[in-house]
Order: C-alpha cells, then sequence, then structure tokens
C-alpha cells in the first residue's frame, strides 16, 4: 500500500500553512478566539468533508489530513476539528456549514465539557438512549441559545471547557460512531502537527543557546532527547494516515483498533515533545512570556481529546486479545 500524500493534498496542506502563517502568528494567540477563521473559509477548508449539494468539495477524511496537521502546527484556536470533520459527518445539510458562518462544539461520550462551545452555533452532545441498545451513542443537536454553559478548568488556554446543561434539543438522525472515529483521527493528525512544531522550536533553540562555549544541542543529552522525539512522531504519523484510510473505507475490519493505534501513538509523541520542549528551553519554557506555552497546552489538551492514551490502548489490547488477558494458558 502506498502511504505516501497526493500533489493535491500536499497542496491543499501549503495553502492551509501559508493563511495560518499569515493570519495566525503567535501574537494572535493571546488576543483573538477565532483568528483565520474567515481565511481558511475563504480557502474551503470547512467544507473539505461536505458533499457538493452542501457546497463542499466531497474529500475523504485522508485528503484533509495534512492540512489538519497544519492546524496543530499553528496551534489554531476554536471548534476546529468539531466544525470542520464532525459536522461533515452528522449535519450536513446545516446551511452555511461551508462558510465557516456557523461553528460546531461536540460534548463526545465521556468527555468533561465542549471545547470552545461559547464560540458555537450548534453543540452536540453525545447521550444514551433506553430505546437504542445498551451503551448506544444517541447524539442531540442543541442550539446555542438553548444551552446553558459552565466553564470547566483545563490545561489549554486557546480551546476552552464547558459543560453543557439544555432545555430544549433535537435528535441528531446520522449515527454517531462515524463521526466519533473521525474526530478522533483528526485529533490525533492535529497533535502530529503540535509535536512536529514543538520539535522545531526545540532544535532551533538547541542550536542556538549555548552553555560552556557550545550550543546546547551539541551535548548528548539534548541530541537524544530530540531524536527520541522525532522517533516518535515518525512512528505515529503514518499509523495517522492510516486510520484514516480505515475510516474512509467501508465501517468494519479493524477501524477501531486503527482509530485507537493512532490517536496513542499521537498522543504520546505529542506529550514526549512537549516534555522535551520544556526541558531543552530549561527555567524559560515555564514564563508566561514564551510563545512555547500554547503549544504545551495544546499537547496536553488534545492528548486527552477524544479518549486519551491510556484508553485507546486498552481498546487495542481489547482488539489483538479478544477480551482474554491471560499471558499463558
Amino acid at each position: 500500500m502506498n502511504f505516501a500524500f497526493t500533489p493535491d493534498q500536499l497542496a491543499l496542506a501549503e495553502t492551509v500553512r501559508d493563511v495560518l502563517a499569515e493570519h495566525c502568528p503567535a501574537s494572535a494567540l493571546r488576543t483573538e478566539r477565532l483568528p483565520a477563521w474567515d481565511r481558511l473559509a475563504a480557502v474551503g477548508f470547512f467544507g473539505l468533508l461536505l458533499p457538493p449539494e452542501a457546497d463542499g468539495l466531497g474529500l475523504r477524511l485522508v485528503d484533509a489530513l495534512p492540512a489538519l496537521e497544519e492546524t496543530g502546527r499553528a496551534c489554531l484556536p476554536g471548534p476546529v476539528v468539531e466544525t470542520a470533520v464532525v459536522a461533515p459527518y452528522l449535519l450536513p445539510g446545516v446551511p452555511k456549514l461551508a462558510s465557516g458562518a456557523v461553528r460546531v462544539s461536540v460534548v463526545p461520550p465521556g468527555g468533561v465539557g465542549a471545547p470552545d462551545a461559547d464560540l458555537a452555533d450548534l453543540i452536540v452532545v453525545a447521550g444514551t438512549s433506553p430505546g437504542a441498545g445498551t451503551g448506544a451513542v444517541v447524539p442531540r443537536l442543541v442550539a446555542r441559545e438553548s444551552a446553558r454553559l459552565r466553564p470547566v478548568p483545563g490545561p489549554d488556554p486557546c480551546r476552552r471547557l464547558s459543560e453543557v446543561s439544555f432545555t430544549e434539543s433535537t435528535p441528531v438522525e446520522r449515527p454517531f460512531a462515524p463521526a466519533l472515529r473521525a474526530a478522533t483521527v483528526a485529533t490525533a493528525a492535529q497533535l502530529i502537527g503540535v509535536a512536529r512544531r514543538l520539535l522545531d522550536v526545540s532544535v532551533a533553540y538547541a542550536g542556538a543557546r549555548r552553555q560552556f562555549g557550545a550550543p546546547i544541542g551539541s551535548f548528548q543529552a539534548v541530541k537524544h532527547r530530540l531524536a527520541d522525539v522525532a522517533v516518535g512522531i515518525a512512528f505515529a504519523a503514518p499509523l495517522v494516515h492510516r486510520a484514516a484510510l480505515s475510516v474512509d473505507a467501508q465501517p468494519g475490519g479493524d477501524v477501531e483498533r486503527d482509530v485507537s493505534a493512532a490517536k496513542a501513538a499521537a498522543g504520546e509523541a505529542a506529550d514526549l515533545a512537549a516534555r522535551a520542549a520544556l526541558q531543552t528551553h530549561g527555567a524559560v519554557g515555564y514564563t508566561e512570556e514564551l510563545d512555547l506555552r500554547f503549544w504545551l497546552a495544546r499537547a496536553w489538551s488534545l492528548s486527552a481529546a477524544y479518549g486519551g492514551a491510556a484508553e485507546h490502548r486498552a481498546r487495542i489490547r481489547e482488539s489483538l486479545t479478544g477480551g482474554v488477558t491471560r499471558r499463558y494458558p
């Protein structure tokens, strides 16, 4: 199987990267909640997965993967995955989704809150219904004006969480599972972008910062730590690509295993990159004045979103062993 991205997929990612470089610099993370949102809408980012009849491009998740990675690299604020990925799966008929004028947030199963719900026009709340089978997830759609939001403490100042309660809602007719898989893979792609940015920043700092008359990047302890991050990213990125291909294929087979493998590996790579970046920068890495803190917080918040590494590794173990965890007969 050829895992190389096509020229069109890479060109889309380059367009998104250029837009974010110009309209979502690190300085914007301190002052704006939705930098570059309108510009991304203008290049069709929020309509990538929408069908043509909804003014979208009708692309597959794997086609959007490099572009989603760029949103992680730029630490783009706002409910990006929820609007660009979940909404096309669950709400393709909602007007103005492709234009970015309608923003969507999601409370996933077991989630502590909805990301950037105060910026959303629609909120999808995952619940269970007694008539839908044991443990079946039944999503409900809540208009922002019908929702009451209570802020939930979180590590990421650019991805604010809110507990959602509501008085009125409507059932979503489409199943939640495919949207949840796509959101998990899209979040994993963002984590790869975050990890790549953290590695780039760390390598640059290690080459510029000098101690004992030499760049700290020349010290083995620093080189080996950054090399471990590079290896972690190199192993995680193909797993995310494979998971996107599985999600785009017909449900069944090993899709759940592939999705969990991607999220676990991407989360662990981003966490490793965050710890290495913090240690490479030393005491200055803890300061609020340094932009590094935004990417550290994004790595930690996205690692927990849509299931953490421990949860997904448990699912992989369940898939591989069929629930039989005894080592010996």
